[in-house]
């Protein structure tokens, strides 16, 4: 019987090296998809949370503030979608970086997760060191994050919803801004979850 159903995978995005490497004796060709690197960050809750609190889970990483006046408002409605779609999934979490960390506290942004309605450890919302939040954004999650003094807000980042696999690669980008752009990042969470259980 054929099977009319397709595995159907997501690709790696991001850089990528070659390197040589000798197998049994031959010299082979391997890429090395690049990864999203150790880093420490401030949580809502006041603790100080590294890479391991993502360590076996898939997870979605934006960039926001709580002040923004233009797109985090909508980022956040769709992202609460996410959140209540996968909530009690122990294989997801959620991942929001404040690229304000002067004015977004530990206490600020515990009382905006609060706002949204999000309670647990499932959705972390992060601070830190702006310098280590703009380059994590910029160079590893390929997003727009950073300081402006000419933009509302006075901060520039992108609307993208970042899709991340269990080995820290970047497997799908989406505009977090949209319906359209949240449902397929929906969808794209149950489609790597499968690929796991393959």
């Amino acid at each position: 019987m054929i099977s009319c159903k397709e595995d159907r995978k997501l690709p790696i995005l991001g850089e990528r090296d070659v390197v040589k490497k000798t197998v049994d004796g031959k010299e082979v060709v391997d890429t090395v998809f690049n990864a999203i690197p150790a880093f420490t960050f401030v949580n809502q809750e006041g603790d100080t949370v590294s890479e391991k609190i993502v360590e076996g889970k898939i997870y979605v990483a934006d960039f926001f503030f709580t002040t923004c006046p233009t797109i985090c408002p909508v980022m956040k409605r769709q992202m609460v979608k996410v959140y209540n779609q996968y909530k009690g999934n122990p294989d997801v979490m959620i991942l929001s970086h404040s690229i304000d960390p002067d004015h977004d506290t530990p206490q600020v942004l515990k009382k905006f997760a609060t706002d949204l309605g999000i309670s647990g450890d499932q959705w972390q919302f992060l601070t830190g060191e702006k310098e280590k939040i703009y380059e994590i954004g910029q160079k590893k999650y390929l997003s727009t994050a950073k300081e402006d003094k000419t933009a509302d807000g006075g901060y520039i980042h992108s609307g993208a919803f970042i899709l991340v696999d269990k080995e820290k690669h970047i497997r799908g980008m989406y505009d977090g801004t949209t319906e359209e752009g949240t449902q397929k990042l929906i969808a794209d969470i149950k489609t790597l979850l499968e690929e796991y259980k393959q």
